[in-house]
């Protein structure tokens, strides 16, 4: 459901006095809206638009804004009744102007007060994000988490500079991708808008032009992909984001499927490669990559069955493609294929190639 914008009600002057009282008591509707949509979610939501409103003097009242938020009349209430408490903004009702108003400046709204657990959440997030240092979403991120600490309050009894020195993160091939054409994307995406590029697949000389209605964006494995329908090849598809050039928004709209999951479509991969057939995999592990490998959640489908000698039968129910050969040769010795046999076969032959290498 779309949000109508706030500024699309705004309270007039009606009568010649100016007054001000502090209590939230304008006229109430005869039937107030209740509505379970988007913005009944998203209380911030309300409370940034309302702040904004205020901020430009345009009286909003609490009919108005729950008409606008699709919300009741007591919902409005209470948030304003937060942001004047709570958050202790100078808020007041202007009687004559049948709207409320801030009767001193304010610039930013206050951060709410965090929790202890919640603000070291908040800085291992921000060391999460370091693994973008050195990329084109570096300034962004760290844009956006400077504003969000720098309004945390000063009494904080954590020391932010105490965490930073026990929480890092040392992230291995961080991403190559355009911030640019990652934000171009996205937004042809939200608007449901087809989009055109050059792509480019690992080992070819040269990327091939591509139009496509973009379904999703998401990160899997540390690395962003685009999903949506290839018009010209008529199938839905992923392509690495590191590997798009020049993308255009063609303004194009289209209806994007509705029982569209990304999950179910990779429900049976390992990872990014999309597979349709999904296989008993059974994986005889060594000791060593046995314990390694119970430490992680590979896969929603994934068994790990531990021998006395300290060995372990993996067992998994995907698909076999690329991805997933690559995770078991990753483990080299440690790891032998049980079934299928294709795959089985698959993986002595690379590793007889890579042997052959060092002769």
């Amino acid at each position: 459901m779309d949000i109508k914008s706030p500024m699309s009600r705004i309270a007039t002057d009606r009568s010649p006095k100016s007054s001000l009282k502090r209590s939230v008591k304008p006229a109430k509707p005869a039937k107030p809206v209740r509505n379970h949509g988007r913005s009944a979610r998203l209380p911030m939501y309300r409370i940034i638009q309302i702040h904004e409103l205020l901020k430009e003097g345009k009286f909003p009242n609490c009919q108005a804004l729950s008409d606008d938020f699709e919300v009741s009349y007591k919902t409005v209430q209470r948030d304003i009744d937060f942001m004047r408490d709570q958050l202790q903004l100078p808020i007041e009702y202007d009687s004559a102007r049948r709207g409320f108003i801030y009767t001193k400046e304010v610039n930013n709204l206050p951060m709410v007060a965090l929790k202890e657990g919640e603000v070291v959440a908040l800085l291992v997030a921000q060391k999460a994000a370091e693994q973008y240092r050195g990329t084109p979403f570096e300034k962004a991120l760290r844009s956006a988490f400077t504003r969000l600490i720098e309004g945390m309050p000063a009494s904080s009894e954590i020391s932010l500079s105490d965490l930073s020195a026990a929480v890092s993160f040392r992230p291995s091939g961080p991403p190559s991708a355009d911030l640019e054409s990652f934000q171009m994307l996205s937004n042809a995406l939200m608007d449901s808008q087809e989009v055109s590029f050059s792509y480019t697949k690992p080992g070819d000389g040269k990327g091939t032009e591509r139009v496509i209605q973009p379904y999703h964006l998401g990160c899997i494995g540390g690395v962003w992909y685009l999903i949506g329908l290839d018009l010209a090849r008529k199938a839905v598809r992923t392509f690495a984001l590191a590997r798009i050039s020049g993308p255009k928004n063609l303004r194009r709209k289209f209806t994007r499927p509705k029982g569209f999951s990304l999950d179910a479509m990779l429900g049976n991969s390992f990872s990014a490669f999309e597979t349709k057939n999904a296989q008993l995999v059974r994986i005889l592990l060594d000791p060593i990559s046995a314990a390694l490998t119970g430490e992680r959640r590979w896969h929603p489908s994934q068994k790990l069955v531990f021998r006395k000698d300290g060995s372990a039968e993996l067992s998994l129910k995907v698909g076999l493609a690329p991805d997933l050969e690559a995770w078991i040769l990753g483990w080299g010795s440690h790891a032998k294929v049980l079934a299928p046999l294709a795959l089985r076969h698959r993986i002595k032959a690379t590793a007889q190639m890579i042997a052959a290498q060092y002769r």
